[in-house]
């Protein structure tokens, strides 16, 4: 069979754009590489142009300077469109991997919403709104078994109008408490006596002179009569 219809060739992968764009980047860079070849070339014919007179000899310097700059000029041409072949492959290569990435997007968001559904079927909303209710029966059973715990018993029934007015007698009765007036003749300081006690009892004789005790001073000194 083979020898009939021969053998079947084997298929040959698509060019890969990432390969393509490097190999397009390498090739406009080799031929940056010559532009800058030239460019030094070129410096040296200006120089050596601007050291010569007029003649033959300038003009065929002239000539050679006015080829590799005829070159220069073909191979930026050839940079200008490699790199523009490889902008271009660069924004298709961005737009197919941004489909990409959205199409990621989308199957992963379907995924989220068919998980979603799934895990709502095994919610029940009545099983939710009985659990609510159940809570709020427990609560209010508790609350009751509390009141029931801190209820008083034998208790004697006083009218809050009675209650009412032995609050007020209460605060009357406080107010008078606070009342310390009466505190200030207990505290107050006596003053300090300027005589000695008792000598306010004794009246001094006519004539005598007395000391502060009361007693009649002694002469200091008793004058002789010659």
């Amino acid at each position: 069979m083979n020898r009939l219809f021969g053998k079947a060739k084997p298929k040959v992968p698509p060019p890969n754009i990432n390969d393509c764009i490097a190999g397009i980047d390498t090739r406009a860079n080799s031929i940056e590489e010559k532009v800058n070849k030239l460019e030094t070339e070129l410096r040296k014919y200006r120089e050596q142009m601007s050291k010569m007179r007029e003649g033959p000899a300038k003009n065929s310097v002239k000539q050679k300077a006015m080829r590799v700059l005829k070159q220069k000029k073909a191979y930026e041409q050839q940079i200008e469109s490699l790199r523009n072949q490889s902008f271009n492959m660069e924004q298709a290569n961005y737009a197919a991997q941004t489909l990409k990435d959205t199409n990621a997007t989308v199957i992963a968001m379907k995924d989220g919403v068919k998980q979603m559904k799934k895990e709502f079927k095994n919610i029940n909303i009545d099983s939710i709104e009985d659990i609510h209710d159940d809570m709020a029966d427990m609560l209010e059973e508790a609350d009751e078994v509390q009141q029931a715990l801190g209820r008083t018993y034998n208790m004697p029934e006083v009218d809050d109008e009675e209650l009412e007015s032995e609050l007020m007698a209460l605060g009357d009765e406080i107010a008078l408490d606070d009342d310390t007036s009466y505190l200030d003749d207990v505290v107050k300081t006596p003053a300090v006596p300027d005589k000695e006690p008792g000598a306010d009892s004794i009246k001094p004789s006519s004539g005598i002179e007395v000391d502060e005790f009361g007693l009649p001073k002694v002469p200091t000194s008793v004058k002789h009569t010659s």
